[in-house]
């Protein structure tokens, strides 16, 4: 199994909509931090790995069609290299509604500070926080490193290879660049803000285990 699909948008654009979306095209199973997590510090120690310069994208991806969300956002690039067949989608939404949507969950400033005293802290600064200058509460440079961000996807992959998404278009542009029929059924929207959350607070109250079903610091 190859990746055919690259999503480059960052977590809180609408990722876990296009994850459904992906699926339910037959693109799945679509990797997401929502599958990254569980899998525990042997997987997470991959992407440190990745990271550090010595990737192994076939056994970090095994089992998986697509990909969108952190982790595997930041590092597109490579992975548009590395499968040069893949299309790649670039998730977008409000940079303003964006940066309000990461402060209520995946950057609010106690599951950031809980992130520096845990196992899982390492290969989330690496492919997250480092990628932000560790600038995870900083307004204004946040929305310009979101801006940053859209500017060198758009300059590193070929028009032709590379749809820029916002959830809110629908099946048609997707599906015209997948080369799918368009589903009969309505477009996946998930608004996963109050689980993302509940999960968060879940891991920090009770650790890793009670949340994923296994021990991990």
């Amino acid at each position: 199994m190859t990746l055919k699909v690259i999503g480059a948008g960052f977590g809180r654009t609408g990722t876990m909509s296009m994850k459904a979306a992906l699926e339910q095209l037959g693109l799945g199973p679509c990797y997401h931090m929502v599958e990254c997590l569980p899998q525990g510090p042997e997987h997470w120690q991959q992407w440190v790995n990745a990271l550090q310069g010595n990737p192994d994208w076939p056994t970090l991806f095994k089992g998986f069609t697509s990909t969108v969300d952190f982790p595997a956002s930041t590092s597109y690039q490579a992975l548009a290299d590395y499968y040069p067949s893949a299309k790649v989608i670039l998730t977008v939404r409000d940079p303003e509604r964006w940066f309000e949507s990461t402060q209520e969950t995946i950057f609010a400033p106690h599951w950031i500070e809980y992130q520096r005293k845990v196992e899982m802290g390492n290969f989330l600064k690496l492919t997250i926080n480092d990628y932000f200058q560790d600038r995870m509460h900083d307004k204004t440079y946040l929305i310009e490193r979101f801006h940053e961000h859209v500017d060198a996807v758009k300059a590193a992959i070929p028009a032709d290879r590379l749809l820029v998404f916002e959830v809110k278009d629908g099946w048609q542009p997707l599906c015209d660049f997948l080369e799918v029929p368009v589903p009969a059924t309505d477009f996946p929207y998930i608004n996963d803000t109050e689980a993302t959350k509940a999960i968060i607070n879940k891991i920090i109250a009770e650790g890793f285990e009670a949340a994923f079903g296994y021990t991990g610091v």
